[in-house]
Parts: C-alpha cells; structure tokens; sequence
C-alpha cells in the first residue's frame, strides 16, 4: 500500500460497518506507519495486513434453557487473532452490545497488548451477547455449559487462553471451566481468572486497576512528580476501578469519584477504607448503580452525567469503550487535568484523544495502561504450568517490573524530538515490534 489513507480504505472495503474495529486500526496504523518506511522489510511481508485479519474467527449458536423452561438462544464468538508469540489469550465479554466489530476490536488491541507485557501471549478474543444481569445462577450455568461446549472445541492450555472481560465474573469462569473439564477429562489451565480453590492467582481481581496505577506512577516518576496528594477522577465502579482505588488509597492519592449507568459520585472527602469495599458491595448487587453510595456516604449524586466534569489532576476511564468524548476531553483540559490514564480497553474516542494529545496532556493507551490485567493472567497461566502458587508479594512484584517494562517499552519507541513521550506511538511501535519479527522469522504464517 502507497499510504496510509489507502491502506485504511482496503480495510474499510474489507470489514464493512466494524466502526469500533476500524476505529483501533485506524490509531494503529497512523501511528506506526513512517516506522513501517523506515524499516520496508515489514512492508515487503506485508505484516500489518496480516496482523488485521484474524487467523480464525468462529461464530456459534448458543442455546439454553431458562428457568421457566424455555428456550432461549444467543450469538457466541471466539477471534484468535494472532499467535506469533504464544497462544491467543483474551477474555470472554458477556454484554448485549457485543458483536464481531467490538470483539474484533477487542482481540487486535489484546495482540499489542500483550506484546508489550514481555510474556509470550498471542491474541484473541470472546463473548456473547448474553446479558447476565438478573439472571439467576441457574440460568448463568446453563448458559456457561451451553457456551463451553462449543468453545472446548477451539481452545486449550496451549492453543488458546479466554479468561473473564465484562460480564465474565468469578461465578461465569468458574462454570466455564467446570463444564470444560466434565467435557475434556482434564484439569489444565484453559482459562485464567479462575477461583484461589482450582488454580487462580492472586491479586487477579484487582490487577487491572493495579497495574493502571503502576503504569501512572512511571508516567509522574519520568518528570520527578508523584501520585501523593493528587487529586483522582475515575469511572466505573466494578473490579477495574476498585482495584484502582486501592492502589491510589495506597500511594496516598485522593480518590473524589466513581461512576455508573445512572450517574456519578462526588465525594471530596476520598473515597478510602469502608467505601473502596463498598464498592464491591454494588457490583455484587448486580443492579449496576451508584446512587446507593451517595445515601450510605452523605456524598453528592450527579445523575445521568459523567464524573470529568470535576476538576482532577489525573482521569482514569474505567468502564468501557468510548465513554470520555470530545467534549469531555475539552473540559478535562478546561479544568487543568494534567494526565489521563486509559484504563478500560479504547475508554476514549479518537478526536478526544487527539485533542489531548494536542493540548499536551499526557496519555496513556488501554494497550499500555490496562495491560496489568492480561499480565497476571499470564502469571496464572505460569503457576498452573508450573503447579504452584505464588504469594500476593510475589505476584504484585512481577506485575509492577511488567509494567515498568511497558512503560520503558513506550518511552523507547515514542520519545519525540523535542523529548516528550508520545504513550500511543511508544505502545504501538512496541507492540508492533515483537509480534511482527515472530511473523518475519516463523515464514508464510
């Protein structure tokens, strides 16, 4: 391909109406395509374009029974986007919104992702749009077994790793596994986020969140600065964003908000001690609301509205895709907010990305910033090859050097002329990198 603009119209052509797919190759490709002229050997084997389409995409039916007897059927999917560097590893989305566009979307950034942990993990992704949200457990079982049975044919400990993603809990991997076991005879490490009881790690649940932080605290530490003291807004209220909260309650940053379908908290005192726990207490009521916390707090409820209107020092999206837009990036900017992490996979929009990029915020990427998640599912997977267990200081020390690597990773490959660090560039180029020279050295893969 001459450009970049055509480049992108070929994959248009070739993935119509994926918007949120095209959204992630298009950031992609914008960034990493004068490394692709300056090194034609990638061009020449046509890698990126190889990196696009996915090595296997299966789609299935998922029939179940509900409680009251009657059938019912969803859409299943499993994209094994790249194996260059190990096995695909990535989650399983369980949501009414999830289609091949998202997941694709879902599975190309897990590829760079990944790549930039240092662990030998591929890419893919998964899911259904099943909603489990006031099903009973009953129900959720069934369709897990129903899911499984058709998912057991196409993964294993050494072809293909999913683990959980939104929807996809404690309660939903542990039966998953349990029905791939009964079907394959086998107890293996197939699937991460598991339980402490059959092979899980520790700090798993909190480990995104964890290793947003981590990847914030490198971003301060290069201009001799520090979490201490910081003022922190953050989206969301579920495991991402509670293990974000402990972290930063850790570092002695003060957390003022969370947020939910319904609207937002604002909550100038910090959120610390009882009210980070509180919060696993509304996910686990399954009613996904916020409200509740500004009652048993006395706290300020916004609702319908999104918590970046408040003025912080650092945003940390914690939800889910495209949820900070144009207009809140401007009012972030507005307000004197000096970093945005992206902690949930694509939180932010393209123009809002631009535009902080352009007013000199420093960004950091969900491919980057929330890869503590998939790192410590890697951590799992070693466990279970090894059949051990490592202790919470263990695990948490290997997830901080991880993303201390990334961090270095992106600050290699995005350092500017002018000395500044371009996080997007940096973790595409990174990312890009290692999977790319497995495609060279491996042939016609």
């Amino acid at each position: 391909m001459s450009n970049v603009e055509s480049f992108l119209k070929m994959v248009d052509t070739q993935n119509p109406n994926q918007p949120e797919f095209m959204q992630a190759v298009k950031e992609v490709v914008e960034t990493v395509w004068d490394f692709l002229e300056a090194n034609p050997k990638y061009l020449k084997a046509k890698i990126l374009e190889r990196m696009i389409e996915p090595e296997r995409v299966f789609m299935f039916r998922v029939p179940w029974l509900d409680d009251k007897g009657e059938f019912q059927l969803n859409k299943g999917y499993r994209i094994q986007m790249n194996s260059a560097i190990g096995p695909y590893k990535g989650g399983i989305r369980l949501h009414p919104s999830v289609n091949l566009s998202i997941l694709k979307f879902l599975a190309f950034e897990q590829v760079f992702k990944n790549s930039l942990t240092g662990l030998p993990m591929g890419g893919g992704k998964g899911g259904s749009n099943f909603n489990p949200k006031g099903k009973s457990d009953n129900e959720v079982m069934k369709f897990c077994q129903s899911f499984m049975t058709e998912l057991q044919k196409y993964i294993g400990p050494n072809t293909d790793v999913p683990a959980g993603d939104i929807g996809t809990g404690a309660r939903e991997i542990g039966f998953l596994f349990g029905q791939y076991k009964r079907l394959r005879n086998e107890f293996t490490g197939v699937l991460t986020g598991k339980g402490l009881e059959y092979g899980g790690s520790l700090i798993r649940p909190e480990a995104t969140g964890f290793g947003s932080v981590y990847f914030a605290q490198e971003m301060l530490k290069i201009k001799n600065d520090s979490l201490k003291g910081k003022t922190i807004g953050i989206s969301g209220f579920g495991n991402v964003s509670w293990g974000v909260a402990l972290k930063l309650s850790e570092l002695g940053a003060k957390l003022v908000t969370i947020s939910g379908p319904d609207g937002y908290i604002y909550d100038p005192d910090g959120i610390t001690g009882e009210k980070i726990n509180y919060l696993l207490e509304l996910r686990a009521s399954n009613n996904d609301v916020v409200a509740p916390y500004a009652k048993k707090f006395n706290t300020e409820f916004f609702p319908n509205k999104k918590p970046w209107e408040v003025k912080m020092d650092i945003a940390f999206p914690c939800a889910t895709q495209n949820e900070l837009n144009l207009e809140d990036a401007k009012t972030l900017v507005e307000n004197g907010t000096k970093y945005v992490v992206e902690t949930s996979n694509m939180g932010c929009t393209a123009d809002a990305v631009n535009y902080l990029l352009k007013n000199k915020i420093k960004f950091a990427p969900g491919k980057a910033a929330n890869a503590g998640g998939v790192a410590v599912s890697g951590l799992e997977m070693s466990q279970n090859s090894l059949r051990l267990s490592w202790t919470i200081e263990e695990v948490d020390a290997k997830l901080l050097g991880i993303m201390k690597h990334i961090h270095r990773t992106c600050v290699k490959y995005g350092k500017e002329s002018d000395g500044t660090v371009n996080y997007v560039k940096g973790a595409n180029i990174g990312g890009f990198v290692k999977v790319a020279d497995a495609m060279l050295a491996q042939g016609l893969v």
